[in-house]
């Protein structure tokens, strides 16, 4: 594990200055990585992805527990220093590691790993600006992830894990109960990162399911878009443009069982897929 002396160490011979622009706040508390380990889940039969290992306080405790560690980095310097990093504190873990040198949120999956290497679980700590497009993007790009574990913004882990009714349930809610059942694991104090972020952090995990519809996800998400974006009207209004008319929104809302006098926060993803087939068999010949 990497203490507060070597992450401020590697850094010092980096020449790194940490940015906001890409998130980068690390995390120097060993109790901290063993925590977010030990919550993760992961085993020996896990291809671990992890997504910003920055100077791999994390990836170290990943590799001790997991059968390897995708490590995905956009710093091309972080990218090309963290097997040294690995060999030097694990020499025997070294071979478990790869690292791809590349933004997350255009990852593909042959980027990521395919057949063996396939990733498994995810496990990072996510910059706050993309966390949620990072994790929405990985689940849809990479089928194989079975479950995982983010650090995120405390209210990103409240709005991730939220369910319907309420006030922190949105878009980032639905849209991630499409792929998969959230909760909330823990809080995280801002003090173990360096520098210290203005904000505190929540963990949040995950695990995989088939979706609530046999739908095009994009159909779907759409709907949640539009119901989101005026999330003080009523349905019947905040999907008028959607649907083409606050007329056939409540047509199409009354067909799925949903009344048109609610709001976007009362709908679960299934509630959404409903409206988004309704439409689909509303549409003209």
């Amino acid at each position: 594990m990497l203490g507060p002396a070597e992450v401020r160490g590697l850094a010092e011979q980096l020449a790194l200055r940490p940015t906001k622009k890409l998130g980068q706040n690390f995390v120097h508390d060993p109790n901290t990585v063993r925590r977010i380990v030990d919550s993760s889940g992961v085993g020996p039969e896990d291809v671990v992805l992890e997504v910003g290992p920055g100077i791999g306080s994390l990836t170290l405790g990943l590799l001790s527990v997991a059968g390897s560690v995708t490590a995905v980095e956009v710093d091309p310097t972080l990218a090309e220093r963290l097997p040294r990093t690995v060999r030097e504190h694990a020499p025997e873990l070294a071979d478990r590691l790869r690292v791809v040198c590349a933004d997350a949120l255009r990852l593909s999956a042959g980027e990521a790993g395919t057949g063996e290497r396939a990733p498994t679980a995810l496990v990072a700590n996510l910059p706050y600006n993309v966390a949620v497009p990072v994790v929405l993007h990985l689940l849809a790009e990479l089928p194989t992830l079975r479950h995982g574990l983010v650090m995120v913004q405390a209210e990103v882990a409240e709005r991730m894990a939220a369910a319907p009714g309420g006030r922190s349930y949105g878009a980032p809610s639905a849209k991630s109960a499409w792929f998969a059942s959230v909760r909330r694991a823990g809080a995280v104090s801002r003090n173990v990162f360096w520098p210290v972020p203005n904000v505190d952090s929540g963990l949040v995990a995950f695990r995989r399911h088939d979706p609530p519809a046999d739908l095009p996800r994009e159909r779907v998400f759409s709907v949640v878009d539009a119901a989101f974006a005026q999330r003080r009207k009523t349905l019947r209004s905040a999907l008028a443009g959607w649907a083409g008319s606050s007329e056939r929104a409540e047509r199409l809302l009354r067909a799925a069982g949903v009344d048109p006098g609610a709001r976007g926060e009362r709908l679960s993803i299934a509630d959404f897929a409903a409206v988004a087939a309704a439409a689909e068999r509303d549409r003209p010949e």
